[in-house]
């Protein structure tokens, strides 16, 4: 009778432990419990009647400063964790940099508004403006280069160079992605777990996975667990609407300002992949082709292409990435 007893007592520790270990999982949906490169330092917005918090890190050079800037710009299902590599290597070049979370990402708020990509160029001008930086490099992976390229069109005096990383948009995915409402949108976010989110990085971001890469799904993942989640799935939807609904392709031929692609050739992005059959996601998210018409489109840019990588060159390949970077600078 002692014996069962103990047994059971046993089994129910053992399954508190357990159920402890997969609660450490869960991520809040600002993500508190990420431990970002560097310090971060929240800049203050007030919009459509909220008080946000803008998240960023601002890390100084750890050599002789060049008095330059680059300025950060993570993609849609990133934050400024995942630019650790980059950022020493600009700093170990004399740089200072500048790495925000965009609001609704990462350790931002999570707000419901009405997300533009004008308005978050604004804000981050904003931020150089507190931060007395009067001219910057701009490095856009992903969304971030929707972003980048949005800035450089609206703040060229501002814009030193503009470095777009695998961005998206190179396509006009309203276009040929069946049109979704951000509510129906919000109920397919609501699907996400761990095994999705993995099985869709495989497909479209990496060439080979690795281990490492386990971490950037840990993340994603983290959060659908929390009790806060349902937020930040409607977030993820409103700017999903913002990424379809805002297009820079058509506006690329107006960029003034220097401008280098780097394209990881075997990235097959497309936004709102999910909503195209099989013979149709094969006509679409072709860096290979697109790259180059980019490219064609920007007056004076250059395009340097990385054989075998996908839609994440600063991860995947590192080291070609950044001789390919701190040489453009």
């Amino acid at each position: 009778m002692i014996k069962n007893f103990c047994c059971i007592v046993l089994s129910v520790l053992l399954l508190g432990s357990i159920a402890k270990a997969q609660k450490q999982d869960t991520l809040s949906i600002t993500l508190e419990n990420v431990k970002y490169p560097y310090p971060i330092k929240y800049f203050n917005i007030q919009t459509e009647d909220q008080d946000l918090r803008m998240a960023y890190m601002d890390v100084a050079p750890t050599v002789t400063p060049n008095g330059r800037t680059v300025m950060l710009f993570h993609g849609k299902n990133f934050g400024g964790y995942y630019w650790t590599s980059v950022i020493k290597a600009l700093t170990n070049g004399g740089f200072r940099v500048v790495v925000p979370d965009q609001i609704g990402f990462g350790k931002s708020s999570k707000a419901f508004i009405h997300y533009s990509f004008h308005q978050m160029a604004a804000w981050n001008k904003q931020l150089l403006d507190t931060l007395g930086v009067q001219k910057a490099s701009l490095l856009g992976h992903s969304m971030g280069g929707m972003l980048a390229t949005r800035f450089a069109l609206l703040f060229p005096d501002r814009t030193e160079k503009l470095l777009l990383e695998n961005p998206i948009g190179l396509e006009d995915y309203k276009t040929f992605i069946p049109y979704v409402s951000t509510e129906q949108q919000y109920r397919t976010e609501l699907k996400s777990n761990a095994e999705s989110i993995k099985k869709y990085y495989q497909s479209s971001y990496f060439t080979v996975w690795k281990p490492e890469y386990d971490e950037l799904v840990r993340i994603a993942a983290g959060v659908t667990f929390s009790a806060d989640y349902p937020r930040w799935a409607k977030v993820a939807a409103m700017t999903f609407t913002m990424i379809y609904e805002q297009p820079v392709v058509d506006e690329f031929v107006n960029i003034r300002v220097p401008t280098i692609l780097f394209i990881g050739k075997e990235d097959r992005t497309i936004v709102g992949k999910g909503l195209l059959s099989i013979d149709q996601q094969a006509l679409y998210g072709q860096y290979k082709m697109l790259g180059k018409k980019t490219a064609a489109k920007i007056y004076g840019a250059k395009l340097i292409e990385f054989e075998g990588v996908g839609h994440i060159p600063h991860i995947e390949n590192p080291t070609e990435f950044l001789i390919a970077l701190m040489g453009g600078l």
